[in-house]
Formats: C-alpha cells, sequence, structure tokens
C-alpha cells in the first residue's frame, strides 16, 4: 500500500495598506518606539479599514493569488481550514464566507481558533485530512483583525 503524504505546494498572503506605526502609538498612548520595539521587535502593523472589512476580505485576496500561482481552480479545492480569533460572524464559519467569495464550492470548510498556535494546528489538520486520502486539495488561512478587538489607546490591551 502506497503511503500518501502531505505537501505545502504554494503559498500567498495579503496585508492591508494602512499602517499604524509606533509613532502613531506615541500620540495615543504612554509609551515609546524604544519601548515597544525593544520588547517585541515590531515597529508597524497593517491595519484593515472599512466598513464590512474583516477577515474574509483579507484572505479572499491571499486564496485568490494562492489559486493563481498554483495554477488550479477554486472548485478544485476539497477543504478550507480558516484559522483565526477574529472571525467576521460566529456564524457562518469564515471559512465558509471565504469560500463562497473565492468560488470553491466543493469545499468542506471550518474554523479553527487556538490563538497564536491556531495556523500550526491548521496545517497538521490539513495534513491529516490529505494522509488519510479523505481530501486532495486543502487551503490553510491564517489570518486576524486584531484591530478589532484592540483599544490601541489602552496600554493594558
Amino acid at each position: 500500500m502506497t503511503k500518501i503524504t502531505a505537501a505545502i505546494t504554494s503559498v500567498a498572503s495579503y496585508v492591508p495598506d494602512t499602517l499604524l506605526t509606533n509613532a502613531d502609538l506615541e500620540t495615543m498612548v504612554d509609551t515609546t518606539d524604544e519601548w515597544i520595539t525593544s520588547r517585541t521587535g515590531i515597529k508597524q502593523r497593517h491595519i484593515l479599514k472599512g466598513e464590512n472589512q474583516g477577515v474574509t476580505e483579507m484572505a479572499k485576496v491571499a486564496v485568490e493569488r494562492l489559486l493563481e500561482k498554483r495554477g488550479i481552480g477554486p472548485e478544485e479545492i476539497d477543504l478550507v481550514i480558516f484559522c483565526t480569533v477574529t472571525p467576521d460572524k460566529v456564524f457562518p464559519a469564515s471559512a465558509n464566507i471565504v469560500s463562497r467569495k473565492v468560488g470553491m464550492n466543493n469545499a468542506f470548510g471550518y474554523d479553527l481558533n487556538a490563538a497564536c498556535s491556531g495556523f500550526i494546528y491548521g496545517l497538521v489538520t490539513g495534513s491529516k485530512f490529505i494522509e488519510t486520502g479523505t481530501h486532495k486539495k486543502v487551503v490553510v488561512i491564517g489570518a486576524d483583525k486584531m484591530s478589532s478587538i484592540i483599544d490601541y489607546t489602552d496600554r493594558a490591551t
């Protein structure tokens, strides 16, 4: 019996254009660029702006890039695992929303909420679906819109 193995065959990304820098944060809360950078290494954050703009909008762009780069159509995708702690809605799952937006109409999908380790869990879980032979093409998405749950004027957040 031939063992089926999973492999990452393509990677794509998207980040919003709007930037929030440490200098911007210095005007909002008692902090400095040096304090933030020395503790986190972060100099700037990409912020998604606009009405009705959530993780599925970012994921849509990334998945479209992925499919184009890989040279496959959205109908070839069997499974979408969307790893996020900031879904657009509680229901339906962000996986299902982005599947509809991109045209992955043959895909089963669900969200995986595990914070920082979520994408790793998603990769492992997706590989198991492939290795069991139940699915052939799995898209694993990692996307969060932390600006929707953080108050940048509150140092505690």
